[in-house]
């Protein structure tokens, strides 16, 4: 992002901004992918910044950035709600994957 808006909640893997018009959900995880296109998320149905990370491979896969969610539909309660099982599924691939660093 251009500029860095306030921060609303933040946590291990997120961040929720405070944009004019949008509360933002951030992906910790994704922080310098590039942004290549804004959709509509499929799960979500609100804008998202998407990027493209590819595997052992060479598939490559669109991953959402951040999402923007209009204040005018969405209180702040339901992005904490999709940021905090964002953070439970990362949370629990970092136990999985490394149970050493869950300290």
């Amino acid at each position: 992002m251009s500029q860095e808006l306030p921060i609303l909640k933040k946590g291990a893997f997120y961040y929720i901004r405070d944009g004019q018009a949008d509360h933002i959900l951030e992906d910790r995880t994704k922080r310098g992918l590039t942004v290549r296109e804004q959709t509509t998320d499929e799960t979500y149905g609100v804008l998202a910044d998407k990027g493209m990370i590819h595997d052992m491979d060479g598939i490559g896969y669109w991953v959402p950035i951040r999402w923007y969610y209009p204040k005018k539909d969405h209180d702040l309660a339901k992005v904490v709600d999709h940021a905090e099982k964002m953070e439970k599924k990362y949370t629990e691939l970092r136990e999985l994957t490394c149970p050493d660093d869950s300290d």
